[in-house]
């Protein structure tokens, strides 16, 4: 597949973004904040390498490769909510309505791109 790296950016995306999620459902159930040197930080810093590099080759690729359904600027929205998901998600006070709205935006892109991915790469 020519766009291997992108294709498992996206997918470890997803695995961030669906464990940011149980993370923040748990701490909305126990009420505990998370370490921010021992918690936040870590996983806020290894989703922040992997966000960098996706967003500049996802936009790429749609450069190249323009769909209908999914376009750059929706890569760029996509990173900004990331970025905030995984640092809220260690905090029960965020608001319930807000980060479950970025975790479903942000999975309707990664999952349609990374759909994308596989179809460009079987036609090929």
């Amino acid at each position: 597949m020519e766009y291997e790296n992108i294709y498992q950016q996206t997918v470890q995306l997803i695995n961030i973004t669906n464990k940011a999620n149980e993370q923040y459902n748990q701490r909305r159930e126990t009420g505990e904040k998370g370490d921010f040197y021992q918690e936040v930080k870590p996983f806020a810093d290894q989703a922040h390498v992997i966000l960098n590099q996706w967003k500049k080759e996802a936009s790429d690729f749609l450069i190249h490769h323009p769909k209908k359904n999914i376009h750059q600027n929706q890569i760029a929205a996509t990173a900004e909510n990331l970025e905030l998901i995984v640092v809220q998600c260690f905090f029960p006070e965020t608001s319930y309505k807000r980060f479950k709205s970025y975790v479903q935006s942000s999975l309707y892109v990664l999952e349609q791109l990374r759909d994308l991915l596989i179809s460009h790469s079987s036609e090929e």
